[in-house]
């Protein structure tokens, strides 16, 4: 016997509070799990801290939990996607910690590693590396990037068996299988469950062991947007 990891998406978001640190995979729309998301939007939930390339786009994804007040602080690298992010800044409706694509995804990387921090050229000199610690090295100034981990992630996969192994599609496996590593509880949405055995072991990205909760996805992204699976 083993353990059955499949939950409807309800069940798994009792794992999420208020006041919580999530880490939403995605690029974009792509690789992130909406299904979930469109259930949160749902939830009487209010000061997150989101670490997310993008924060979605603007209306869609997490960019409806930002409209809808939810989300306190952001942190990660590519927010000019959604416009919303910079205008919530200025109205001081949010705080942002702006980071380095590389740096973003190394830093949760470590998380998941146990590893506390690392140095990095990258940001040195700019407004990045503003309050964070400097150190020479071999006569170059590097500055410390400590990891990221959160309370849950929430990320998007193509597959996965009933115990939690999963396999990405493609470029929308981007930062999900590191954010599986750095979260104290993994919920991932999937566009298919199989049974035990059919996955091969050499297309499995992110083993069982880092995977809490698999919800079948209810939303997912065409080429004319984001759409129900019932459509």
């Amino acid at each position: 016997m083993y353990l059955d990891k499949q939950f409807s998406i309800e069940e798994a978001l009792k794992e999420i509070k208020s006041n919580h640190t999530l880490m939403v995979g995605g690029f974009g729309l792509v690789g992130s799990p909406l299904s979930i998301i469109e259930h949160l939007t749902r939830h009487d939930i209010s000061g997150l801290t989101v670490i997310s390339n993008n924060v979605g786009e603007a209306g869609e994804g997490l960019g409806i939990l930002l409209r809808q007040g939810k989300i306190k602080k952001a942190i990660g690298s590519y927010f000019t996607s959604n416009r919303d992010v910079a205008k919530y800044y200025n109205e001081g409706k949010l705080e942002i910690e702006l980071l380095p694509q590389g740096t973003l995804s190394e830093a949760i990387r470590s998380g998941g590693a146990g590893i506390g921090g690392f140095y990095t050229k990258t940001a040195v000199g700019t407004d990045l590396a503003r309050g964070k610690e400097t150190k020479e090295i071999n006569g170059e100034t590097y500055l410390l990037q400590e990891g990221l981990k959160a309370d849950v992630a929430i990320i998007k996969a193509w597959k996965a068996d009933r115990l939690g192994n999963l396999v990405y599609y493609k470029t929308a496996r981007n930062f999900n299988p590191n954010m599986a590593t750095a979260a104290n509880y993994v919920i991932a949405e999937v566009d298919e469950v199989v049974e035990v055995g059919e996955l091969a072991p050499d297309e499995i990205a992110t083993p069982h062991l880092f995977v809490d909760a698999i919800v079948k996805s209810e939303w997912i992204l065409t080429k004319d947007g984001v759409k129900s699976i019932e459509e």
